[in-house]
């Protein structure tokens, strides 16, 4: 058949009203509304990185990342439906497994593998060590995922708890609080407390004690990304997607903590590149990375001792059941351990 002019550029028009909603379905990615678990900190680059550098977008999804308000108000967030996924606590996410079983969001990708909470005292004050605390005043912000476990380090070391005193303070107040004898231990993350005082001019090294929960009954894992079961139950394609873009970007964060805090100036100019990469390289190194993690891989944990924190949580708050570790954590969509080794690179 001898095509004329005309039906070649009828032919060619055809084709392309074929080919235009075969490509717009190709890149139609997937929404993913993403909470952190506080202000924009050094500590959360990995995630801003996987944005602007498109990590996500190569694993088909459009991630809006929120700021948050605390790591133990992240759960609620998730739950309610207002975000997909998170950065947060995992703590009260067994405390909610146990009250609303398949409800609760599940862990899929740790990151704080050493417990970052702590009760921070002055170097010269009364408390010594944590079992001091009775007649003494302890502050910290409400909903903090810290204040929240201290009814268990009371329980744990047989403390009375009507001899305690506990303050509600402003998360911006507490240690200028602490320094000025309002308070007389601040309950906080090791990291949030060290580097507020450096930039209070303080010196966290010589004038302050940072006394670990750990080390008194309460070696639980912190922080990590969590899914909603709405999302791990519909789209487990997006989980798989999301946990190998983060993972890249922390892998990329620790190997160049310095292009990763100047990212994040570009996206805040009043951000404190210098004083955010010292607070990134100090949780690199005494609060992400453990042995566990270089026998592991980074995002995984150990299952014993996520059984043994699951116990501790269920007795601490009374809980009515004992979730199931696969309640808690799933480590399906870990990326294979070679693609999970993280090596800080300071510079």
């Amino acid at each position: 058949m001898k095509l004329n002019r005309r039906s070649v550029l009828a032919l060619c028009l055809a084709s392309v009203t074929l080919v235009q909603p075969l490509a717009a379905k190709a890149q139609k990615l997937t929404p993913i509304r993403f909470t952190l678990d506080w202000k924009m900190q050094g500590v959360h680059a990995p995630f801003y990185m996987a944005q602007e550098k498109g990590y996500f977008k190569a694993e088909g999804l459009d991630v809006t990342i929120d700021q948050g308000v605390g790591s133990g108000a992240t759960t609620g967030r998730v739950m309610s439906g207002a975000y997909d996924a998170g950065f947060g606590d995992i703590n009260p996410i067994i405390e909610q497994a146990a009250l609303r079983p398949g409800q609760a969001p599940v862990m899929v990708y740790q990151v704080y593998s050493k417990a970052p909470f702590v009760a921070i005292v002055k170097a010269d004050g009364p408390i010594k060590k944590l079992t001091d605390i009775e007649g003494r005043i302890m502050g910290g912000p409400a909903g903090s995922a810290v204040v929240r476990l201290l009814p268990g380090i009371i329980k744990k070391n047989k403390l009375d708890p009507n001899k305690i005193k506990m303050m509600n303070v402003a998360p911006n107040l507490g240690e200028q609080m602490l320094a000025q004898g309002q308070i007389d231990a601040l309950l906080t993350y090791n990291m949030t407390g060290y580097f507020n005082l450096i930039l209070q001019g303080k010196d966290p090294d010589r004038d302050y004690r940072f006394l670990n929960f750990a080390d008194y009954g309460l070696d639980l894992y912190a922080n990590g990304v969590m899914v909603s079961q709405k999302m791990l139950k519909e789209n487990p394609k997006a989980v798989g997607g999301l946990v190998r873009a983060i993972n890249r970007a922390f892998k990329e964060a620790a190997a160049d903590p310095r292009a990763a805090m100047q990212m994040l100036v570009k996206l805040e100019p009043l951000f404190d590149a210098a004083i955010e990469k010292r607070r990134a390289d100090w949780s690199f190194e005494n609060v992400f990375l453990s042995k566990e993690t270089d026998a592991q891989g980074f995002g995984d944990m150990n299952l014993d001792r996520l059984k043994s924190g699951i116990d501790v949580v269920v007795e601490h708050y009374a809980l009515p059941r004992t979730p199931a570790v696969s309640e808690i954590f799933v480590r399906t969509f870990l990326p294979p351990k070679a693609d999970r080794i993280v090596v800080l690179k300071a510079n």
